[in-house]
């Protein structure tokens, strides 16, 4: 698959390569900006009147591969504060995506299509260049069905497809790690319902995280975003997507000049295992970091006192079979010098199955560089998420959303003492009040009052034979380990 900028025939006639127009813009803002020192002249005029029209093109061209995204299904009451509103409640929404395969398959955010039963796209009607526009009010799009590929609750990502026989013009994805603060960017999508709006700012950021050792990552930007951009593309002034528009922060609801995007770098692995595997593999090599702090350089003798050094290497994993060894500093990632255990952290954490890693580390004097072999990261808990249908698998009593331990499923849950039973893949507000621990993602309930559990029909069976006030004690097998958890009826 090799995406370009758009489909040629849909552009604008604008005489312009994508880099011109990039070019262009860069030029025309710095001529606009010297300008300002005269107010009022012609030249003023005549610079942002030309910058008027090269973003005007640039908007063209990008258009025709942004899709208006419509949902049904059912929402899930989730989070930490009491509600009274139903476990499952029917729902309807809608967000934006982006068209990144001319074969038809889109990138969105995974919280626009969360428990969707059927979902439906938008494709903007294009005009062939050349083409003379007879009425500002475009003609609405094509409405077409569409399947969810996969999705990645991680990083809010989900890949669509939809069924068509022409090609549809699409996107490329630019380089994220190449953006600085202070570069023009625009935002696409249909915020609160308004199909096909463009929004015009700069990069304010380009590596927020929510929490300090979050290793998910979002490109703060002041263009407008609203509900609805969610899933539309952040481009670059070549037409790139850099991002993919995800949340924002405010006071009144509406844009405050605060919004983030999910950077493209990432964008780019979640979407490619998702198109390969249908989920998100992550990788770890079995070690853990810690930032070089000057006490830690001076009680441990180290050479320098900043930068990474190896805290722990995990018997038998990854990096422990490269060679790697507790005390070593790590220099640099894949040629990228590494500062401190965060930037560690955010730079393997797109890094998939499969792939290799490059780490330079020091060890006394000697500089050596090892060749790491990620591996799945275990007890992943989003892994099942993607795999449940909350009208189907939802275990009402229990508060969970629950699979039966499949062919399918067993293998993401190795060292099992048991072949059957229900995996729990996620929980919600009503779960009850377990008094010994409680139900994590990816424990299997093997057993409900010395009942054996083969699945969910048989599990929802022997919780349906219970009435208020009876005790209720579930076997689970957690990772190979048998333990007990219980909690009494509420109803």
């Amino acid at each position: 698959m090799t995406p370009f900028l758009g489909m040629m025939s849909l552009q604008p006639d604008t005489g312009l390569a994508p880099n011109a127009v990039a070019v262009r813009v860069r030029a025309l803002l710095a001529c606009v900006l010297l300008c300002v020192a005269a107010p009022g002249s012609a030249q003023q005029t005549g610079s942002l009147a030309a910058l008027s029209d090269t973003l005007e093109a640039l908007s063209e061209r990008v258009g025709p591969a942004v899709v208006q995204i419509f949902v049904s299904g059912y929402a899930i009451g989730g989070g930490l504060v009491p509600s009274a509103e139903p476990l499952v409640s029917p729902q309807r929404g809608s967000g934006a995506g982006v068209i990144l395969d001319p074969a038809g398959y889109i990138i969105t955010n995974a919280h626009v299509v969360a428990g969707a039963t059927r979902v439906q796209v938008v494709l903007p009607v294009t005009t062939v260049v050349g083409a003379e526009r007879r009425s500002i009010l475009r003609p609405r799009g094509r409405l077409v069905g569409a399947q969810v590929v996969g999705t990645d609750s991680e990083t809010d990502l989900a890949v669509l497809k939809v069924q068509v026989n022409d090609r549809l013009p699409f996107l490329e994805l630019g380089d994220s790690e190449s953006l600085r603060p202070g570069q023009l960017v625009m935002a696409f999508g249909s915020p609160l319902g308004l199909e096909n709006s463009v929004s015009f700012g700069v990069v304010s950021a380009v590596a927020r995280q929510l929490r300090p050792e979050d290793p998910m990552i979002y490109i703060q930007t002041d263009a407008s975003i609203n509900p609805g951009n969610s899933g539309g593309p952040l481009v670059d002034v070549d037409g790139r997507v850099v991002g993919i528009s995800t949340f924002i922060l405010s006071q009144s609801g509406g844009s405050e000049g605060l919004g983030f995007a999910a950077p493209s770098n990432i964008v780019r692995r979640v979407y490619e295992q998702i198109l390969q595997h249908g989920r998100v593999r992550r990788g770890a090599i079995g070690a853990r970091v810690q930032t070089v702090t000057p006490e830690l350089a001076e009680g441990l003798g180290l050479a320098q006192d900043w930068g990474v050094i190896l805290a722990d290497v995990y018997p038998a994993g990854p990096a422990a079979a490269a060679g790697l060894r507790v005390g070593d500093i790590v220099l640099t990632m894949d040629g990228k010098l590494m500062e401190n255990a965060r930037q560690f952290e955010v730079n393997l954490y797109p890094r998939g199955v499969g792939e290799t890693v490059r780490v330079e580390v020091l060890r006394g004097d000697q500089r050596t560089v090892y060749t790491v072999s990620p591996v799945e990261r275990p007890g992943d808990p989003d892994r099942f998420q993607q795999m449940v249908r909350p009208a189907e698998h939802l275990v009402s009593r229990l508060g969970i959303l629950g699979l039966n331990l499949t062919a399918d499923v067993a293998p993401m849950l190795p060292g099992l003492r048991t072949r059957q039973g229900v995996v729990v893949a996620a929980s919600t507000q009503q779960a009850p009040r377990f008094r010994d621990g409680q139900l994590l993602p990816g424990d299997v309930i093997r057993a409900l009052n010395g009942r054996s559990i083969g699945n969910l029909t048989g599990l929802r069976a022997a919780l349906d034979e219970l009435g208020a006030g009876h005790a209720v004690v579930l076997q689970v097998d957690r990772g190979g380990e048998l333990r007990y958890v219980s909690f009494v009826l509420e109803e």
